[in-house]
This record gives C-alpha cells, structure tokens and sequence, in this order.
C-alpha cells in the first residue's frame, strides 16, 4: 500500500509539474494598415502574447498573417480590442489543452517502442540511433559532436557508403523545440534512405557517391523540457546573466549579423539571440562539427515548422545572394517534385522577403562560411494545427519532404565542384 501511495504521489507531481493550456486560444489576425498592427504591438505591452507567425511582435506589420496564443484570462480582452478596431480575425484553436491531447491520434503498434508515425520522446530517439547502427553498420557511423548545457549528448548519424571522400550535405531537425514534426522527418529520413538502399535506384546512387550528415535533434534539452513541462517551448535551456528567465534562441545564436537586430537582446523573449554569437553548446558544436567538414559540405538544409516555406538566403539583409538564381530555380522545382505527392503547395524565396527578416541564422551562417547551397523547410501545416499537427500527418509530411530533400540532393551531386 505504501508503494502505491508513493507511485502516486509520483505521478501526481509529473502531472501537476506540466504547464497545462486549459482553453488558451490561438488567434489569426491580419492587420490591414500599419495602425491596425500598432493595435497588436501596443496589446504586447499589458498582455504576454505567444507568437507562433511571425516569432515576435517586432516581425508585425500590414498585410500579414499574424498567429499568437493567449490565456483563456486575456482572451475576451483580445477579442473586443480586435473588434473595437475593426480587425479581421479567426480562432484557430479554441481548446490549447485539447490540441495537444488530439495530437497523439496514431495507436501504438507497440507500446513504448520508436515509431515512423509518431511522435517519439527523445530516449526513444536515442536508442533508436542505436538501432540503426546495428541494423546498416556499413552504411550508418554515429558522432558525438559535443553535448548541451544539461549534459545531454549531441548525435550525428552519418549515413553512406565508408569509403573514399565524396561530396556530403548536412541536415538538422528540432532547432526550435516546439517544431515537433521537424525531428520526426529526420528519422524519416534515415528511415528511408538506408531501407531503400539497393532497392531504389535514385537513393542507392546518392548513397553510394554523397554522405549525408543528420543531426535529428539540434535542441535536445528544449525538446526534453517541451515533453515533459511545456509544450509549447521553443528555446535552449541555459541560464541567462542577471535574468531569470531561461534559453536562448539557437536559430538567433550564430555569428552572422548576430548583432543587428535590437529586439532580440530580452533574455526573456522567444527569439533572445544569447549573451555573444555561439554563445551556446548546443550551437559550438554544430558550428566546429560544419567547420571542420567544410571541404566536403556542399547543402546544408535545416527543417522548421509550420507555414509550408521553402525559405534560403539570406535573412539579415535584402540583398541577394551571388547565386540567388540557382538557389531561386533549386526551390522552385523543390517545391514542385514536393506537390506531386499530395498537392501540398510550399511557397519559396529569400527569408527577408518571404517569411521575415532575421538576424543570426544558422541558414545564413551555412552560406557565409562558404556553402552556397542552404535551404530551410518550413514544414507542415499553415496554421489549422500550427506547431500541434496530429500525428496522422507525419507521414504524408515526410513522403513529399523526402522527394524534394531527394531532387536537392541529386542537384548538389550534379552541380557542385
């Protein structure tokens, strides 16, 4: 009897320990004119917004979709101040707490076991790299390119044939803790590539002449934390100087034009760039592991969610890059070979004109350091489920990334020296 009040007692706290969403909404407004987002950017200043479209209030302005999470207390707030301005705008979530909970609607075919379609928690992402050494040891190698603030290690898996030097492309999923369908194409990806080795003829050629170098979680203890505290967190979890407010923004956090955005300076904001450029371990790593590979890293493609993007160079400036045709036209066919599969329609461009303008990116970084080629998926969906799409689309998802991470592919071993 004692033990089970104990198991109680445990229980009860890891329930109680979690950030629950009772009723929280998420809204879409768009402003029409720049006085109708100032209406938004002055209700920042009494009520805290979440913003899931663009990252932050300072990404506000007329004519674009703007999405935000607010507490079931500030809803009604919300809604008559939107109203009082003639602001037109949608619920897209009604119940927070609900989408989360409807998130998980695959069965498990095993209970406890890593699955394709599902969401899995990052110890079972762990074992499952484990796994895939065992199952394809001349194909899959995995490196350990450093560890995060709360000590949790940061695996690579390489994957292609062992021998001889050769062109490579290096991938990263779950930069953003949040994004959680991010990590899943990364698994997918491995998944696929090593099952249809000598079965089909595309991947077995990129295999036997590329190595591919895939990073499944680029934030593993803000992944952790988003499973077991908060789902919707999106930073790292290291301690902040003279503030109490925890994480950094990893995609904020590179050495490229890491200054020039002034809204990004608020440890306690969603999009805090850090205390200096590579400030954090988890960035550090990334960063040596790409330095040290220069000469054979041609692509560098990282996975986001949601909004259905192709997004490359550069962010931190309107400029265009030398190579933006190249890049224009890879993206447009990218996206092309994507619809195929189930008529998805991704939209592409430069990330200052098409998304919004960002500082410090890891996509710009990978382009100033030499790799001409870097593209960021902003993946499934454009807002019905935001960063909650159920489970039920993880693999459609990763069926139409994988035809477009595969045209990206075949062009780089084709069109690179």
């Amino acid at each position: 009897m004692k033990f089970f009040w104990l198991m109680l007692v445990v229980s009860t706290t890891l329930a109680t320990a979690s950030v629950r969403f009772d009723r929280e909404k998420v809204f879409r407004v768009k402003p029409q004119d720049e006085k109708q987002a100032s209406v938004l950017k002055d209700l920042t200043k009494t009520i805290e917004l979440d913003f899931w479209y663009p990252d932050a209030i300072h990404d506000v302005a007329a004519n674009m979709t703007v999405d935000f999470r607010v507490s079931e207390k500030e809803s009604q707030t919300i809604q008559s101040t939107l109203e009082q301005h003639k602001m037109n705008y949608e619920i897209l979530i009604y119940d927070l707490q609900e989408e989360i909970e409807k998130q998980f609607d695959v069965k498990d075919e095993v209970s406890g076991r890593h699955s394709y379609t599902k969401y899995n928690d990052w110890d079972k992402i762990v074992s499952w790299t484990e796994k895939m050494l065992e199952k394809h040891p001349e194909m899959v190698s995995r490196i350990k390119i450093g560890s995060t603030v709360e000590d949790n290690p940061l695996y690579v898996l390489k994957i292609g044939k062992k021998d001889g030097a050769r062109k490579a492309i290096f991938m990263d999923c779950g930069i953003h803790a949040r994004e959680w369908v991010s990590p899943a194409f990364c698994q997918w990806f491995v998944y696929q590539a090593t099952k249809s080795y000598g079965k089909n003829r595309i991947m077995t050629k990129l295999l036997d002449r590329m190595t591919f170098y895939i990073l499944p979680v680029f934030n593993v203890d803000g992944y952790i934390w988003s499973w077991t505290q908060n789902r919707m967190w999106r930073k790292n979890r290291s301690k902040n100087q003279n503030s109490t407010c925890i994480g950094t923004d990893l995609n904020r956090n590179f050495d490229v034009s890491w200054d020039s955005s002034p809204n990004t300076k608020n440890p306690c904001q969603d999009v805090y760039r850090g205390p200096a450029p590579e400030s954090e371990k988890e960035t550090k790593a990334v960063t040596n592991f790409i330095r040290s590979h220069l000469n054979s890293i041609k692509a560098y493609i990282t996975f986001h969610s949601y909004s259905q993007m192709l997004l490359f160079p550069y962010g931190y400036t309107s400029k265009l890059p030398p190579n933006h045709n190249d890049l224009f036209k890879v993206a447009r066919i990218a996206t092309d070979v994507l619809s195929t599969r189930y008529e998805t329609r991704y939209i592409y461009g430069p990330i200052a004109s098409t998304i919004y303008p960002t500082s410090g990116s890891s996509l710009d970084w990978a382009y100033d350091l030499g790799i001409k080629h870097t593209f960021a998926f902003e993946l499934r969906d454009k807002g019905k489920f935001g960063f909650l799409l159920p489970e039920s689309r993880i693999k459609p998802t990763c069926k139409e990334t994988m035809l477009s991470v595969k045209f990206i592919a075949k062009y780089i071993l084709k069109h690179t020296s």
